[in-house]
């Protein structure tokens, strides 16, 4: 879904202030008399809406859907789909709930909000999983047909939350969805059950109804996905459609809201919709494009990981190879052979499969061959949450080998910036003949916000030039090549591609000679190759970290990947209660930029969120001799901007 946005250059910024204090709070801005109908318009500046049922009940792709027409629309919006581990959770139960949350504004937005304006609750499990998350006079959606007593008893609610009063703070709209779905679907000869599964389309319709959100997007899209299956087709557009006249003829929804496009947020240009993922897919067929190789990946299926190997898949005209190798080792393997003979290679995993590739990362530091390793951090140790969010990985990444075995370390901000993250490892990688680290999150990955898709003249020239002849002469004056001769700048090695005349040279996991890259086990050539790789590894030519600081403020609050939205959230809270604060955003974590040490002594109070127990913090202690105070998180969820805020506010204030 792509969409044209004109608006002012330079009016694209991160607002601050107390518009835009209060994220995940619904805020009126007007009202006006729906035409037609009489039903009364509420102008909204941003809205919350969270999804919840079974996981078999259609959550993620109803709020996909509805993030689709929102972003056609010109909102900004930010997602977090949650879903369980399991394949197919037991019905009705509290471990099968499913979730889809979207903030969308008609201004710039950073995260997917801390608590939902309304919740639509398929079942009982899924309202009681999530009421906890409802401020008070939010709105509730619940439909009335699965509140059975069986059902309610599953979840271990005695008496039904529709009649006990336990629902009175919020505005609940009891809808029989079931009931209605399977009623405008009569005409279509489905049983009970088949017609059933389309209530989440019949939701969707209402919702679409509510916030004025296209339909012909929807209507074209569940053509296409049932494109074999006509009737289907056709009873869930039915079912769709529903819904949206449900919401235009009830008298229980009197009020309909509408959030204007968010022109003013936005750069001009051409925009999307995308996940983290797909802009890391994208960003990785970018880069080869850009450099000139095939791109090949390396790869074994695993949660949250297995999307970009599914999405390069289908790239094949773009020269992407994929192999699904029959585990983690065998992936990296093949993959590391690809760098081997000349390709853009990649392997993606998320912890667990870290752990299993270390020795393979390990012959690559050794080998100083170009390798882009996509690690989708979950939450662990072990399987862990296979399906929540963590930043645990990040000491894995900086240490996890045996030896020393340096590895640069690269980290995505939001969702669309693992696209450009992806071209930056891609340049080190190329560059300095070494293994990257690319860590994303389940947050980012799953997560989803606008793109605006770049021109062909922003994207950088990765080209790099194959050695082709001998590069050193003996004292004979014989012209020889040596594997291991390096850029005086970069002090990369030649990347010699098998099959070319004369180019000849040994490889394996054994330390080389220096230059030769013949086998030695002399004591101070190991020392020489050990403190070289480092120092190619030190040299890597990153942008100085740029902080945000308009008050001359005290305290420094420093972060790294994915918890750049909350931070950045709580950050205008705080800023707009008038409370002054520095705000600085890793995206290199090794090497760490040039001037982050002058940066950290800078400041007074120095705090770092982290979605782990204090990994990054404990980084900065131990490299700036700063006291560095943690804020962690370790609950599979990412940061609540409301309260991040609070805890910032305490860590300066102590």
């Amino acid at each position: 879904m792509t969409s044209q946005v004109s608006s002012p250059a330079g009016q694209a910024g991160e607002a601050d202030g107390a518009q835009h204090a209060h994220e995940s709070q619904e805020a009126v801005v007007g009202e006006q008399r729906r035409p037609g109908d009489g039903k009364e318009v509420r102008r909204l500046d941003r809205v919350i809406i969270r999804f919840a049922g079974d996981s078999g009940d259609g959550m993620q792709l109803t709020g996909d859907r509805f993030t689709s027409e929102t972003a056609s629309f010109g909102n900004d919006l930010s997602t977090l789909p949650n879903f369980p581990a399991e394949i197919r959770a037991p019905a009705g139960t509290l471990p099968g709930v499913s979730s889809f949350q979207l903030h969308f504004a008609d201004h710039d937005i950073l995260t997917p909000g801390d608590a939902p304006n309304v919740l639509v609750a398929m079942n009982p499990a899924a309202l009681k999983a999530n009421i906890a998350d409802v401020p008070r006079g939010g709105e509730i959606i619940v439909n009335t047909d699965e509140f059975a007593k069986r059902a309610m008893a599953k979840v271990g609610y005695e008496t039904s939350p529709l009649q006990d009063g336990s629902l009175d703070a919020y505005r609940v709209h009891e809808v029989p969805l079931t009931t209605l779905t399977i009623e405008a679907l009569k005409e279509f000869g489905l049983s009970r059950k088949e017609a059933g599964r389309s209530k989440n389309m019949f939701a969707l319709g209402l919702l679409s109804w509510m916030y004025h959100r296209p339909t012909e997007g929807t209507e074209r899209f569940l053509r296409r996905k049932f494109a074999k299956s006509p009737t289907i087709a056709e009873a869930n557009i039915a079912a769709f459609r529903a819904g949206w006249n449900f919401g235009e003829t009830t008298e229980d929804f009197a009020v309909s809201y509408e959030v204007a496009p968010a022109s003013s947020a936005f750069p001009p240009g051409t925009y999307r919709n995308i996940s983290g993922n797909l802009a890391l897919s994208y960003g990785l067929i970018a880069a080869a494009r850009q450099s000139d190789l095939p791109l090949y990946l390396g790869s074994y299926p695993i949660t949250p990981a297995s999307d970009i190997l599914h999405e390069l898949s289908r790239h094949k005209n773009f020269g992407v190879r994929t192999f699904q190798a029959e585990d983690e080792i065998a992936g990296i393997g093949a993959a590391l052979g690809a760098a081997f003979g000349g390709s853009l290679a990649v392997t993606t995993t998320s912890g667990p499969g870290v752990a299993l590739k270390s020795e393979t990362i390990g012959l690559a530091v050794s080998l100083e061959l170009p390798l882009l390793v996509v690690d989708i951090q979950r939450g662990g140790p072990s399987t862990g949450l296979p399906t929540k969010t963590e930043q645990a990985d990040l000491l894995q990444a900086m240490y996890g080998r045996n030896g020393e075995a340096p590895v640069p370390v690269v980290a995505p901000r939001t969702p669309a910036d693992c696209f450009d993250a992806a071209l930056d490892a891609a340049r080190i990688a190329l560059a300095y003949r070494t293994p990257v680290f690319l860590l994303s999150d389940g947050y980012l990955a799953n997560g989803s916000e606008p793109w605006r898709i770049p021109e062909l003249d922003e994207l950088p020239d990765l080209r790099v030039q194959f050695a082709s002849g001998p590069n050193h002469e003996l004292a004979d004056g014989t012209e020889v090549f040596w594997p291991y001769k390096r850029d005086p700048h970069t002090l990369a090695r030649p990347w010699a591609v098998p099959g070319t005349p004369g180019l000849e040279h040994r490889i394996g996991g054994i330390e080389k000679q220096d230059g030769t890259g013949n086998i030695s086990y002399d004591p101070a050539n190991h020392e020489f190759m050990v403190r070289t790789r480092q120092a190619k590894v030190d040299g890597i030519a990153v942008p100085e970290v740029e902080v945000d600081d308009p008050d001359g403020a005290r305290a420094l609050v420093l972060g790294w990947g994915s918890t750049y939205g909350p931070i950045t959230a709580a950050v205008r809270r705080l800023r707009a209660a008038g409370v002054p604060i520095a705000q600085a955003h890793l995206r290199h974590l090794n090497p760490f930029p040039a001037n982050l040490g002058e940066v950290l002594r800078s400041y007074d109070r120095v705090v770092v969120p982290e979605m782990n127990l204090g990994q990054l913090a404990t980084l900065i202690r131990a490299r700036y001799l700063v006291d560095a105070h943690s804020h962690t998180q370790v609950n599979g969820m990412p940061f609540k901007a409301e309260q991040l805020a609070t805890a910032l506010k305490e860590a300066i204030d102590d």
